[in-house]
């Protein structure tokens, strides 16, 4: 499933206007953006756990996630 995660990834981060949606929820309610990630991937067949998201943008190398990751730490 971590395949899933790397392409839920990708994704959200081609959607600039789902992808701020995100983030936004994310400093606001880390844990209930994690469900939203989740939720988004059950919808478009791509299932993942937290786990695997965690995972998956610990792995991402980019500065931009890594900003992310960072103001959103609190549930992810």
């Amino acid at each position: 499933m971590s395949s899933n995660a790397a392409e839920l990834y990708e994704r959200i981060k081609s959607n600039p206007e789902q992808t701020q949606a995100l983030f936004r929820q994310a400093l606001q309610d880390p844990a209930g953006a994690m469900l939203s990630i989740c939720s988004l991937g059950n919808e478009l067949g791509l299932p993942v756990t937290a786990d695997e998201v965690k995972a998956h943008l610990a792995s991402v190398d980019d500065a931009d996630t890594s900003r992310w990751v960072v103001k959103a730490r609190g549930g992810l």
